[in-house]
């Protein structure tokens, strides 16, 4: 009987240490709608890796679609906040530089650090409106999963989804 016992716990703990590892999802939830728009209407959002003079950490060798990811979900919280105003005469972009995106490579606490400056450039006249530099951490502790890999993009989504919510944060509290 104590035989079986420890057989099926021994499988039960090999069987945890098969789960799949999460999608890389950048998607913020919980967006609210902003309390305030902004009178301009937006007219694309653009995200790239900084110039290597412009890097203040480290880039993933292999990250070369997270910025399209990270595009496409700092759109969809911008339209699920409502911050622009669609019929607004004054025109302005989104320009997002990726200044440090760290995945961890091992550990028990998986932390990912990213950093991004976003600007938003009128495109009448080329002028910065609005620009800040948003430094955010994922961490995911060891009891969230045993694989490691569960945990590291797991790491790697709450670092984005927390940078881009703080950019949505911060131009909801301003007045361009």
């Amino acid at each position: 009987m104590f035989k079986k016992m420890v057989i099926l716990l021994a499988l039960g703990a090999l069987m945890t240490g098969c789960v799949s590892a999460p999608p890389t999802n950048f998607s913020v939830p919980n967006v609210q709608q902003a309390k305030a728009k902004q009178a301009f209407d937006l007219r694309a959002v653009s995200i790239s890796y900084g110039l290597p003079n412009e890097i203040k950490g480290e880039i993933p060798t292999y990250g070369e679609g997270f910025p399209v990811l990270w595009e496409k979900s700092l759109t969809e919280a911008i339209n699920k906040a409502g911050i622009f105003t669609d019929d607004a005469d004054e025109k302005v972009n989104i320009f997002v530089k990726i200044l440090q995106l760290d995945p961890p490579a091992g550990g028990i606490t998986m932390l990912t650090p990213s950093r991004a400056r976003y600007s938003i450039v009128s495109r009448r006249t080329g002028k910065t409106l609005f620009e800040k530099e948003i430094y955010t951490e994922g961490s995911v502790s060891g009891g969230y999963a045993f694989s490691g890999l569960v945990r590291a993009k797991e790491a790697l989504n709450r670092s984005v989804q927390q940078n881009i919510a703080e950019f949505i944060e911060s131009l909801s509290a301003v007045k361009l």
